[in-house]
């Protein structure tokens, strides 16, 4: 696999960006990775000149998504996330939000899926102080790892023994 640990930064590697212009901050638990979150990704990328993704880490999810997430680990996570060619930088987090990486990048754009409306996304408020822009962008529909999951665990109830 081609080496792009480069692009996992650390929370004080990640807080040298704040004040750089043209930061674009998402956030997520990108469990397994499918074609929504591909478009996501790339429609945020587009509203600035670098994505920094905010990764909960293998806790967080836990705590978010119950005992049985994540199917991947997050160093796993980091590592399909930064090969995406519209990913900047992947820095993993361990609280439930990302409020305090945010603190830290200060992204001049701050982004969620459709699911989220901007009154409910996690640092608005910084963001906004900072001059910045929140958005919510639609997603792309029938996608999701919970629909995976569930296919999966149904597949293998069946006995399915692929090739």
């Amino acid at each position: 696999m081609h080496n792009t640990r480069h692009k996992i930064l650390s929370q004080d590697e990640a807080a040298r960006l704040a004040g750089k212009g043209g930061v674009v901050f998402t956030n997520g638990c990108f469990d397994i990775l499918h074609p929504g979150h591909v478009d996501y990704l790339q429609r945020a990328r587009d509203l600035g000149s670098c994505l920094v993704v905010g990764l909960n880490s293998d806790a967080s999810v836990r705590r978010l998504k119950g005992p049985l997430r994540p199917v991947n680990d997050e160093g796993s996570r980091a590592a399909v996330l930064s090969a995406l060619a519209c990913v900047d930088y992947v820095v993993v987090f361990e609280e439930d939000t990302p409020y305090e990486l945010i603190k830290k990048v200060a992204p001049d754009v701050l982004v969620k899926g459709g699911d989220w409306s901007v009154d409910r996304i996690v640092g608005r408020d910084v963001v906004e102080q900072g001059g910045g822009k929140v958005l919510s962008i639609p997603l792309l529909e029938g996608y999701s790892t919970t629909a995976i999951v569930d296919r999966i665990v149904a597949l293998h109830g069946k006995e399915y023994h692929g090739k």
